[in-house]
């Protein structure tokens, strides 16, 4: 089967699964998602969410961020992964977002933010802003090499294979029904690919093989 057919057959799959795509980080605004997304590096959604009531509480915009102290942030975040780099980032990007006029739907400023990269940005742009950006982080770069979706080696070439898979006004879903789909069906560790869903019939017998180790 070729890729896009295959892909075709996935959406189709993912739009029956998770036909609605909520935002999994609590956020009221652009920029509580930017800190959340932020945040979430190397740490699970949840825990995320069980943190950032208390900093919220503390800072909600980058003008409150920007006056706390690097300690302060920190302690709000310390059950975090990375804590004290993060809370050094977002006292800094809070400054450059108060200097830079606040928060703007602009791909070269927000990649310019301390802390924020490519991937980072997307999630804004796409789930804040409404504009197709198709966020890849490690889960999604597993999946669509399981599925055999793309051969990227990096989250660059595997945002490249799968932009040009879907029409543009399906990148925002797809992003995060791959994600829920990973959570729920296809994890990272102990899977059975010929009892999933997808892995089942996408994947190439030689990556069943790797994979589970026969």
């Amino acid at each position: 089967m070729r890729r896009a057919e295959k892909a075709i057959k996935i959406g189709e799959m993912l739009d029956e699964l998770f036909p609605e795509t909520p935002v999994p980080l609590d956020h009221n605004s652009a920029y509580t998602l930017l800190v959340a997304v932020m945040l979430s590096a190397q740490t699970t959604d949840k825990k995320v969410n069980q943190v950032t009531p208390a900093l919220f509480s503390r800072a909600s915009t980058p003008e409150d961020m920007a006056a706390l102290s690097v300690e302060v942030i920190q302690e709000c975040i310390r059950e975090i992964g990375l804590a004290p780099t993060k809370a050094k980032n977002l006292q800094k990007m809070a400054v450059q977002i108060v200097e830079g006029g606040g928060m703007k739907p602009d791909w070269e400023y927000l990649e310019s933010l301390a802390g924020v990269g490519h991937k980072t940005a997307s999630v804004v742009m796409a789930q804040w802003y409404d504009i197709p950006a198709f966020p890849v982080d490690t889960h999604i770069h597993r999946l669509a090499q399981r599925w055999g979706l793309s051969e990227g080696k990096n989250v660059v070439q595997v945002e490249r294979d799968l932009k040009a898979l879907w029409v543009e006004d399906k990148w925002n879903k797809r992003h995060l029904q791959i994600i829920f789909f990973g959570r729920q069906y296809c994890p990272a560790r102990h899977h059975n690919l010929t009892q999933c869903p997808i892995c089942s019939w996408a994947a190439t017998k030689k990556r069943i093989r790797q994979e589970m180790g026969s």
